[in-house]
């Protein structure tokens, strides 16, 4: 099939009719199907129900430490987590707080504390006049939404293939100290699927901000979900490169199990050097007298090891495989020759990041609503919601079944192309 673009208006108004007929035929299926969210699918809950017999009446519920885990106690974590959750994400046991079952949870938690109580002894940010922070676009809306809710702005950082532009990131951190943080997904980025470069990673260890409150906020969200066995993203350690540039206290690294085991019952973390543990545990002691130590029991005496937390993600990765597959090789088959839209192969995550015709974003996701599959919203991965171009759009394979998500891949190709057939058509 030639281009759109390069097809006659006559070759165009005859293809929307014909494509029109087909759009009017999946409305009447009447379809209920939801892929605007990266949940994980029934069958990627079902690998870990195991877990739920680990612990039983009859089971020794002390700790490596000897505390009694159905009891009031340790603060940061009980030694065998932070040693699992350390192992997955590269750190020290040392350098890792252990918290509740979401890392979104420790993220707000991360900067209500900034805004209330400052960063290592810095002025609170709710006392200054500005406070500003740099966001990765297209990136995940829900670190957007955090930093909305404080009323800081919002700087949008273009993505290129190596990560966020190391360029301006360094420009902007240098020259203006309201800048006080910077959200990253590094590996397997949301949507894109993109990870950062070593030189990207070590660009960030090195940066020299004007705040002295700076933090990179680094969402290890997707460090162990690949999608292939022998085909793996790798990313360098970003803790051990700040201590390396002198910058130790520069980041703040977060990580859960919430897409591993169970996302309302997954165990979370924060990492990061021992000057900012002890800030963070000083507050951290009139929250809460420690988080749910038998949840955190429990994940260490199912997985074991991080030997075991791998060969569970296997599991996980023959379940999504097929799914990105089969959306990939639908927008490949479908729309490669047509020259309307652009997408990445990701490696890992739980996202397809598909680039529209400039300003059809918000008009192929109304479409595929109005014929019964709900999409994120366009704009969802910009901040305030707003898409400059309106042409990014998040795919979540992972929850709907195969047989859905054909269904629902074969609509959205379709909503694609009438779009930009109206789009083509006014321009012509």
């Amino acid at each position: 099939m030639p281009s759109y673009e390069s097809m006659s208006k006559q070759e165009l108004l005859q293809l929307k009719e014909k494509l029109g007929a087909e759009f009017e035929a999946f409305k009447a299926k009447g379809l209920k199907l939801d892929m605007s969210r990266g949940k994980p699918g029934a069958d990627q809950l079902d690998l870990s129900m195991k877990m739920m017999d680990v612990l039983s009446s009859e089971t020794n519920l002390k700790c490596a430490e000897g505390t009694d885990c159905r009891n009031y106690g340790i603060l940061d974590g009980i030694a065998e987590a932070k040693q699992l959750l350390g192992d997955m994400i590269e750190v020290p046991a040392e350098n890792i707080i252990i918290y509740g079952n979401s890392s979104l949870n420790v993220m707000y938690d991360t900067v209500s504390r900034s805004v209330t109580h400052g960063v290592m002894g810095s002025t609170p940010w709710c006392k200054l006049d500005e406070v500003k922070f740099l966001c990765p676009v297209p990136g995940y809306d829900r670190h957007f939404a955090i930093t909305e809710f404080f009323g800081i702005e919002m700087i949008p950082i273009p993505m290129t293939s190596t990560g966020p532009d190391m360029d301006m990131v360094e420009r902007l951190v240098a020259e203006d100290d309201a800048i006080k943080g910077i959200w990253c997904v590094p590996k397997y980025s949301n949507p894109q699927g993109i990870t950062y470069s070593d030189e990207t990673v070590r660009r960030f260890a090195r940066l020299q901000p004007a705040a002295k409150d700076f933090r990179i906020y680094w969402d290890n969200a997707y460090g162990v979900h690949h999608l292939y066995e022998d085909d793996q993203d790798m990313l360098i350690e970003i803790l051990a490169e700040c201590e390396r540039a002198g910058n130790p206290d520069l980041v703040f690294k977060f990580c859960s199990t919430s897409k591993i085991s169970f996302p309302g019952s997954g165990v979370a973390a924060i990492a990061a050097s021992a000057a900012n543990l002890e800030f963070i545990k000083k507050q951290l002691v009139f929250q809460t007298i420690g988080y749910d130590k038998l949840n955190q029991l429990r994940h260490v005496r199912y997985y074991k090891n991080l030997d075991g937390m791998k060969a569970h993600m296997k599991l996980h990765a023959n379940i999504l495989r097929p799914k990105f597959e089969a959306v990939l090789d639908t927008l490949d088959k479908e729309l490669s020759a047509c020259g309307i839209g652009s997408w990445i192969r990701p490696k890992g995550g739980y996202f397809i990041s598909f680039e529209s015709l400039e300003g059809c974003a918000k008009a192929i996701v109304a479409k595929c609503k109005e014929a019964g599959v709900v999409m994120t919203p366009a704009g969802a991965t910009y901040p305030y919601g707003n898409d400059p171009h309106d042409s990014n759009i998040r795919i979540a394979p992972s929850f709907p079944t195969p047989e859905e998500l054909a269904t629902a891949t074969e609509l959205f190709v379709l909503c694609v192309k009438l779009v930009s057939i109206d789009k083509i058509l006014a321009n012509k």
